[in-house]
C-alpha cells in the first residue's frame, strides 16, 4: 500500500469507521484511469505496430506477434504513450494477440491432389487392417553421429556433474554415423528400427523393412497376402527411385506378398504416422544423452515405451550400401508393377509371382 492509504486507514480507526459501514475501498470515480479509456488511440497505434509482423488468421480470434513487449513499449514511448511492458502484454492480450516463437511447419508449395491423396491413403489404410493385412509407415530418422557429442534436451544427474561432450560436432572417423530407419505397424502400434552405418540408400530401406518382416511382421500376420506401406514422397523411399522400386519387387518375389505403396504427397513427411508415433518418442528417450556407440543407440531405441503400449525392436546394420545404384530402363521394364488409375505415380503395387 502507498503511504496515503495507511494514513487514510488511521485516520479512519481513530474516528471509529466500523467495517460493516464501508461499502468500498475507493471513493466511486477515484482512482488512475486506465490509458486506453483515456486515449483510445493507444489501441489503434499499437495494431499499426504489430501488424507487419502479425501472423496467423486475420479473423481469428487468436493472433500472435514476433515483437518483443519491451520493444513495443519503447516504440509507443517516441509516440507520447507512456506504458511498462507489461501494460502492453495485457493490452495485446485484449486484442487477441499472443507471443510465440517461429514454429517450422510449412515444406513448400500445396500440391493441388493433396486433400485427395490423403483420402485415398486412408481409404486404403481402412480397407487393409479391416481385412487383418499388415499396414506399415516408413522412414529414416535424423543421422546421429556417434560419440561423445551433444544430443539436444536434459536428463536428471547429480548437481554439478553434467555429461562433458565434445565442443565441435565433427564425424568421429572411427566410429561414424548412425541411420535409424523406422517401420511402424500402424494396426498392432510396433516398430522396428534398422540402425544402418553406410548411406541411406533404397536398397538399406527395402532391406530394413525386409528385417522388420522376418524379426516381426510374419509372425504378427502369419496369413497376410498383401502388405500396404506408405512412405514420403522423397529420401531413399522417394516415388522417383527406380531401385526401390527394383527391391520392392525382390522383396515381393521373397515373401509371395503383394506389397502395395502409397505415397503422401511432396511437402506433407510430418503427417507420416511414424513421425509422431514413434520417432518422436525415440527422441524423448535418448534426450539429452550422448549417443556413445551404436550399441547405445540400439539400446536407447529398443527401450523406448509409451503409456499406449507402444513396443519398438532395433538391430545394427553393418552392411555396406553404396549409391548412386542404377536400374537399366530394360530391367525396370521386367517390374510386376500395377500403378492405380488415380495417381500412379504416388500409389502403386509390386506383384509377386502367379502361383501356379
Amino acid at each position: 500500500m502507498s503511504r496515503t492509504t495507511v494514513r487514510t486507514g488511521i485516520r479512519e480507526i481513530e474516528e471509529g469507521v466500523e467495517l460493516e459501514d464501508v461499502e468500498r475501498v475507493r471513493r466511486p470515480g477515484a482512482g488512475r484511469k486506465r490509458i486506453e479509456d483515456e486515449n483510445p488511440e493507444v489501441l489503434v497505434r499499437l495494431e499499426e505496430l504489430v501488424a507487419p509482423v502479425t501472423r496467423g488468421d486475420p479473423e481469428s480470434p487468436l493472433r500472435w506477434t514476433s515483437k518483443s513487449l519491451r520493444k513495443l513499449a519503447s516504440e509507443l514511448l517516441t509516440e507520447g504513450f507512456k506504458l511498462s511492458p507489461q501494460k502492453v502484454g495485457q493490452l495485446l492480450k485484449g486484442l487477441g494477440y499472443r507471443l510465440q516463437a517461429n514454429v517450422k511447419t510449412r515444406e513448400g508449395t500445396d500440391h493441388p491432389d493433396r486433400d485427395a491423396q490423403f483420402k485415398y491413403i486412408n481409404r486404403k489404410a481402412k480397407d487393409f487392417l479391416r481385412r487383418g493385412e499388415p499396414v506399415i509407415s516408413v522412414d529414416t530418422k535424423k543421422k546421429e553421429l556417434v560419440g561423445d557429442f551433444k544430443n539436444a534436451g536434459r536428463e536428471w544427474s547429480p548437481e554439478g556433474e553434467p555429461d562433458e561432450v565434445r565442443v565441435h560436432d565433427f564425424i568421429d572417423p572411427e566410429l561414424g554415423k548412425a541411420i535409424p530407419y523406422g517401420v511402424y505397424d500402424v494396426g498392432a502400434n510396433e516398430g522396428w528400427v534398422n540402425v544402418g552405418v553406410d548411406h541411406d540408400t533404397p536398397e538399406f530401406a527395402v532391406e530394413s523393412i525386409r528385417r522388420w518382416w522376418r524379426r516381426m511382421g510374419r509372425k504378427l500376420y502369419p496369413n497376410a497376402k498383401e502388405l500396404m506401406i506408405t512412405a514420403d514422397a522423397g529420401g531413399s523411399n522417394s516415388y522417383r527411385a527406380r531401385a526401390w522400386k527394383l527391391h520392392l519387387q525382390f522383396l515381393a518375389i521373397e515373401t509371395g506378398l503383394k506389397i502395395v505403396v502409397c505415397h503422401y504427397p511432396p511437402g506433407t513427411s510430418k503427417w507420416n504416422k511414424i513421425e509422431h508415433r514413434m520417432f518422436s518418442f525415440i527422441s524423448l528417450n535418448w534426450r539429452g544423452r550422448p549417443l556413445v556407440s551404436h550399441e547405445v543407440v540400439v539400446k536407447l531405441i529398443a527401450n523406448t515405451t509409451t503409456e499406449h503400449g507402444l513396443r519398438i525392436k532395433a538391430a545394427l546394420d553393418n552392411r555396406e550400401y553404396p549409391k548412386g545404384e542404377k536400374v537399366s530402363d530394360e530391367d525396370f521394364d521386367m517390374l510386376m508393377i500395377e500403378r492405380a488409375r488415380f495417381h500412379g505415380d504416388w500409389n502403386y503395387a509390386l506383384l509377386p509371382p502367379i502361383s501356379s
